[in-house]
């Protein structure tokens, strides 16, 4: 009778994911997770034929790290800036499972930003059109918007180049979402990409 496969699916793919957290997603090889179960490679061919199989499964892994993150944000009083808070916090605690999901170009493993930018749309959309009373495209154009900073400050982070505060990034987060929020409350047309911007900005000079 063959062996008994010592471990499953799973545990292979958490095995990865330490590696990922560890030295980042080009760690991932079977000799490296097979080093983290403390066994040969053998079991990890037993689910996968490649290992680019298995980077996939980890960067989904991933995703559902960075789920987690975003729903408690979502569960706060004020969800939309708890999320903004939890994303950095993302970026602070699991350094390269951001970079995995927020800075790798898209190819076999990685969606890259854009999808990365998609998928945290989905989770937050519903809440931010609830909360702001607002329809489901300026609720994309809002989060697009302020996830662009966020963004910066999280890059900064994980690159070890941070030189705000988190009262810093708390305050500039706060005023660009009052900014832009109040520009799309009072600018017709401006989430749709049909306002006039220079008389908009022509009103603003003349006050």
């Amino acid at each position: 009778m063959p062996p008994k496969v010592k471990f499953q699916k799973e545990e292979i793919v958490r095995a990865a994911l330490k590696v990922v957290r560890e030295k980042g997603i080009d760690a991932v090889t079977a000799r490296e997770v097979a080093r983290e179960l403390g066994v040969s490679p053998r079991p990890i061919f037993t689910y996968y034929d490649t290992m680019e199989q298995l980077r996939n499964d980890v960067y989904e892994m991933a995703k559902e790290e960075y789920r987690a993150y975003v729903e408690r944000g979502l569960a706060d009083p004020v969800p939309f800036r708890a999320v903004g808070q939890q994303y950095l916090l993302f970026a602070r605690e699991e350094p390269e499972l951001y970079k995995l999901l927020f800075l790798t170009k898209p190819g076999s493993v990685s969606g890259g930003a854009q999808e990365a930018l998609a998928f945290s749309q989905d989770l937050v959309r519903n809440s931010l059109m609830d909360f702001y009373r607002i329809d489901e495209n300026t609720a994309d154009c809002y989060y697009r918007n302020l996830w662009l900073v966020a963004y910066s400050f999280a890059t900064l982070i994980v690159t070890g180049e941070n030189f705000y505060t988190k009262e810093d990034m708390s305050k500039i987060l706060g005023e660009i979402s009052l900014s832009v929020f109040k520009a799309y409350k009072e600018v017709p047309g401006l989430a749709e990409g049909k306002a006039d911007m220079n008389a908009e900005f022509q009103k603003l000079i003349g006050k």
